[in-house]
């Protein structure tokens, strides 16, 4: 149990032992919220639980919070210094220096596994990422849903949950259609066909669709080959899907990042019969001018098609099928999906008629709506041919962490194959920081020194936060790290213990919110506490070897929490940098 949810529950007793001693009213006592003081004077911990109940308490805050304080007292609370009241009614509390030095040794103990629990125990979630389509070249726009996806999915596992990640791959469609026909128009041989050419043959057709609109049909026939089965159709597009995944998996690989299934539309296809039926059994879904579609209760969203005119099966007809093979093959507890805000809408519809079905009785679901990247006039457009790619963003920032590697001094020694590799750390790990550290709900406006930075609040400074501890712990006599029992920590040091105790309930807040940019933000505070540090104290030539083997312990517990947090974030370590 985090700290924050223990006093929750000695408040909660102290109310009610005051509650059963009548010195408050019988009365349901509300949430109780503990918060972190910005300021170190008022506590580690506060509550205004006081404030909170003093009406239904029939007593002023300060009465109040002295009715609590005084069933608080009697209870054997180690991890605490004191408790103490303020105006106009919170309750402070201070932890104490035994409790904050057994929280570095405790670090030493765990290492990797600091932070972590068993909380999701028995608990299985699906988390829907990354999801690119076929025949396009991983766009920037795809980068948020797989690293924040893939953080979310890091995040749960560390909290003991059961977590599938599932690439559903836009590899069916109309689209399709187009493609192939604009294939066999420009009768392109099927062995010339890459990724470039995939993407340039579908902004072709767009720009040829302003002035032949009657091309759409011509598309439209192909696609409904392809799901009769046409040989030739599904030669072409079995090669344009080798082709993608081969595109998509050197990006996966760059990025590191391992999904564990990839099902895509075209895994569910032949599964929407039993949908369909189910649907219509149901009496979900009514027919109109030929078409199969649904219509919400009280016309609470727009209606939605699930079989077209010409029988053909839709986009959410193959999602409710993911829906109901996910159900029955894991029966999770969870499922979100990592996307886009532009798909909101559609995902209120969906998960309304999952609702309507009976399927959401055990598993709860969500829609984690990433904000967008775009450009400063507008959102980014593959059939425009306005887009930036992926791999042009990763490229640009392995060259950029290169050339500071070439200025710093810490290269020395290196050979060319090291500074290349740290070269790719360094700048993948700042793309990704970048991402990460700003809420998902926002949109980003496309800036290639914002996208690329490799400073401040940066993963790069993380990183070279990291591998300065690690240089310390390598320059001292023994790298073993001593129990410290006790020690008279100066104003620096105690900031430290004071901030790298929260690790756990981060971890925990930002699964609850599905918020990894709350890791970045503890990452940062930390390393910059830690900096201030070093830059006013010596480790290796401090005066005592007491204080020698504390500060060089403080160093490890740092360098451990932010490792821990950095491969949350699906960010590499450098011991040297």
């Amino acid at each position: 149990m985090i700290i924050s949810d223990k006093i929750a529950n000695l408040i909660e007793k102290a109310i009610k032992k005051a509650q059963k001693e009548k010195e408050l009213l019988n009365f349901e006592i509300p949430k109780i919220l503990i918060e972190h003081p910005e300021n170190a004077e008022f506590g580690d911990f506060s509550s205004n639980i006081a404030m909170k109940i003093t009406k239904i308490a029939n007593k002023n805050p300060i009465e109040t919070a002295q009715i609590i304080y005084n069933q608080l007292l009697p209870a054997n609370n180690k991890f605490l210094e004191k408790i103490e009241i303020k105006k106009p009614g919170f309750i402070n509390f201070f932890l104490s220096d035994k409790f904050l030095l057994n929280e570095i040794n405790r670090i030493a103990k765990e290492k990797h596994k600091y932070g972590s629990d068993k909380t999701g125990k028995g608990k299985t979630i699906i988390i829907d990422y990354s999801s690119p389509n076929i025949a396009k070249r991983f766009g920037i726009g795809h980068l948020r849903s797989t690293i924040i996806g893939q953080a979310i999915y890091n995040i749960y596992k560390f909290l003991g949950w059961k977590c599938i990640g599932d690439n559903y791959l836009g590899d069916w469609g109309t689209q399709f259609g187009k493609l192939i026909y604009q294939i066999k128009k420009e009768k392109i041989l099927l062995k010339d066909l890459t990724i470039e050419k995939l993407e340039k043959l579908y902004v072709e057709f767009y720009k040829q669709a302003e002035n032949k609109p009657k091309i759409q049909e011509s598309a439209r026939n192909w696609f409904r080959k392809l799901e009769q089965g046409d040989e030739d159709a599904l030669k072409i597009w079995q090669i344009c899907k080798d082709i993608s995944l081969k595109e998509f998996n050197k990006i996966y690989k760059l990025l590191d990042i391992k999904i564990d299934y990839t099902l895509g539309e075209s895994f569910y296809q032949k599964k929407i019969d039993k949908v369909i039926k189910e649907v219509v059994n149901k009496k979900i879904a009514v027919r109109s001018k030929g078409a199969l579609i649904i219509k919400y209760p009280k016309n609470k969203l727009p209606s939605l098609v699930l079989l077209k005119s010409d029988k053909a099966a839709t986009y959410f007809t193959r999602n409710l099928a993911q829906v109901r093979y996910r159900l029955k093959k894991w029966n999770p507890d969870l499922i979100i999906y990592e996307v886009g805000t532009d798909q909101s809408l559609f995902f209120k519809q969906l998960f309304l008629v999952v609702e309507l079905l009976g399927w959401s009785k055990k598993t709860k679901f969500l829609h984690i709506a990433h904000g967008l990247v775009r450009w400063k006039h507008g959102k980014f457009s593959t059939r425009k041919g306005d887009t930036i790619h992926l791999e042009q963003i990763l490229e640009e920032a392995i060259i950029r962490a290169g050339k500071i590697i070439e200025q710093s001094e810490t290269n020395r020694g290196l050979l060319k194959k090291e500074k290349q590799k740290i070269a790719e750390i360094v700048g993948i790990g700042a793309v990704k920081y970048n991402d990460l550290s700003q809420h998902y709900s926002s949109d980003i406006i496309f800036d290639w020194n914002k996208i690329l930075n490799l400073k401040g609040n940066s993963g790069p400074y993380i990183q070279y936060t990291y591998a300065r501890c690690q240089s310390i712990i390598r320059k001292s006599k023994s790298k073993k790290i001593k129990m410290i029992k006790s020690f008279n920590f100066n104003e620096q040091e105690k900031n430290i213990l004071r901030t790298i105790y929260k690790f756990p309930e981060i971890i925990q807040t930002a699964a609850r919110k599905f918020s990894p940019n709350l890791i970045c933000n503890f990452a940062f505070d930390l390393a910059q506490k830690y900096n201030l540090f070093y830059n006013l104290h010596p480790i290796i030539k401090a005066k005592t070897p007491e204080q020698k083997e504390f500060r060089k312990a403080l160093t490890f517990a740092t360098a451990q929490v932010l490792k821990n947090c950095l491969n949350l974030l699906g960010i590499s370590t450098l011991k040297k940098m």
